[in-house]
């Protein structure tokens, strides 16, 4: 069986940036979001997750997001997009409001510089 993604972490002090390279489906979206929680302590402020190498994501991705976005706000942490505008995801994002839900940046570097 192939990887369909692979997770590349980086701390950046009490944030946490994972950039997700590949697809995310239902077939790993669980995989996915226990290895994302994995990467938090409880001194995590945030988890910025970088979707600039993700060439595919389905329903089941979209909602392990949503579902992400939620446990944090309970756990007083927050949860951060990188979205380039020339992503393939953008339509799919937008149609179902993640992006309202959950703040989204054109690079990391700009979502880091909300917690600075």
């Amino acid at each position: 069986m192939r990887q369909l993604a692979r997770i590349v972490p980086e701390p950046h002090g009490d944030v946490v940036t994972a950039l997700i390279e590949g697809e995310i489906d239902m077939s790993n979206a669980p995989a996915i979001g226990n290895r994302l929680r994995d990467l938090l302590t409880n001194r995590s402020e945030a988890l910025v997750v970088d979707l600039s190498g993700t060439t595919y994501m389905d329903s089941s991705g979209v909602a392990l997001l949503f579902s992400l976005a939620d446990e944090l706000q309970r756990r007083q942490q927050r949860l951060h997009l990188v979205l380039p505008e020339d992503s393939q995801l953008v339509r799919a994002i937008r149609i179902t409001g993640l992006d309202r839900a959950v703040p989204t940046h054109p690079t990391v570097d700009a979502a880091l510089a909300e917690f600075h």
